[in-house]
């Protein structure tokens, strides 16, 4: 048995023993009177009687009133009994109102769930910033390799630009050789033609004079009709090369009107044998140092022509194509009426014009020079292409 439970027993008797204390001792008390009275006379006897019922009646009542005062005063005393051992247990074991205990739970849980969404608030961050730094880093690296390339590539241009140089160089002395050396021997094998044959090349050429002349001008309508094509195409670039390359045109046309009156008699070209062989079209065909210079000339200003129209195009953001060009479908500049046919001339500027135009298209000279600003094909290259054989 606990202890409150030995306490709440010990007061319930202590409590009854009170209340039952003044009722015995009034009846021990009335039983006592009751054997004292003398025996006397009948009347006495009822008037005694109803004397002790009344006596007993109020003895009852006061009995009762003093029972109900003590039960009262004992239910006082087990209610403040109770209200003691309650503070009591209150002291040796305290217990939070329910309350005040779920508002003290609801604000640990709220502090906590703040706790928490501040720590993945701050991790967030932090993976944030690991991002950007990863970012960056790698933005840095992905620049640094883009430096590192265009030095290496700058650097592997420069070596070309020199290689291409040396080259061009190194061909440029030996073209010159060549025709220092193509040259003496002309010289020393110069045979003079017969006049009569002299006469018959001079009549030949006054013929393909006169057809140049009328075909030079057919192909400058055509040529109006090609830049007003451009214009309408937007394509300036290269409406800019064709009309640089009409006005040289129509200064060649100039120097056609002196060949009215040109000695051809005077001219070495038609009194100096032939001292190569090429081949044309399936056909052999022989010429002097004068007609293998004007096939040369062909080659090389078909190749700077073709070089800067390659320019305009890749400008204008055209595709790639070289026979849509005016000057290759032309293939007439420097040409006079003199020396070879026209057909022959066009043939070898188209030719170079191919190559020049691939060049200029392409930013790079694989098939020719530029040596201050001068425009040329590679004497290699060149020398394929007419495949120039000696007579002696």
């Amino acid at each position: 048995m606990s202890l409150k439970s030995l306490q709440r027993a010990v007061f319930l008797v202590s409590a009854l023993a009170i209340i039952g204390a003044p009722v015995v001792a009034r009846a021990d008390d009335q039983k006592g009177k009751k054997e004292d009275k003398p025996q006397g006379k009948e009347g006495g006897k009822q008037e005694d009687k109803q004397q002790g019922k009344h006596e007993d009646k109020q003895a009852k009542q006061e009995d009762h009133a003093q029972a109900k005062e003590q039960r009262q005063e004992g239910r006082e005393q087990a209610a403040e009994q109770k209200h003691q051992e309650q503070r009591q247990a209150q002291r040796e074991h305290p217990q939070p109102a329910p309350q005040a205990h779920e508002q003290r739970q609801v604000e640990r849980e709220r502090h906590a769930q703040a706790a928490q969404e501040h720590a993945q608030a701050v991790h967030r961050r932090a993976e944030e910033q690991q991002a950007a730094r990863h970012q960056e880093q790698e933005r840095a690296h992905q620049q640094d390799r883009r430096l590192r390339e265009q030095e290496a590539q700058q650097a592997r241009e420069a070596q070309r630009v020199r290689r291409t140089q040396q080259a061009q160089q190194v061909q440029q002395a030996q073209q010159a050789r060549q025709i220092q050396r193509e040259s003496n021997e002309s010289q020393r094998a110069v045979a003079r033609l017969s006049a009569q044959r002299q006469q018959q090349l001079i009549e030949l050429q006054r013929v393909r004079t006169q057809q140049y002349s009328v075909r030079l001008a057919q192909e400058q309508r055509l040529a109006e009709e090609r830049a007003a094509a451009l214009q309408q195409a937007h394509r300036m670039a290269a409406y800019r090369f064709q009309q640089d390359y009409l006005t040289r045109l129509r200064q060649q046309e100039a120097s056609l009107a002196a060949a009215r009156s040109y000695d051809y008699s005077n001219d070495p070209y038609f009194y100096t044998a032939p001292i190569y062989r090429y081949v044309y079209s399936g056909r052999s065909y022989e010429t002097n140092q004068y007609g293998a210079d004007l096939l040369r000339q062909a080659i090389n200003l078909g190749y700077e022509e073709g070089y800067r129209a390659g320019q305009a195009d890749r400008q204008d953001g055209y595709r790639a194509d070289y026979r849509n060009a005016y000057a290759y479908e032309d293939a007439n500049y420097g040409y006079t009426g003199m020396y070879v046919d026209q057909g022959q001339y066009n043939y070898y500027f188209r030719q170079g014009f191919r190559r020049g135009y691939e060049d200029g298209y392409y930013s790079r000279f694989q098939y020719g020079t530029n040596l201050n600003g001068k425009l040329g094909i590679l004497s290699a290259v060149l020398s394929a292409l007419l495949n120039l054989q000696p007579l002696r």
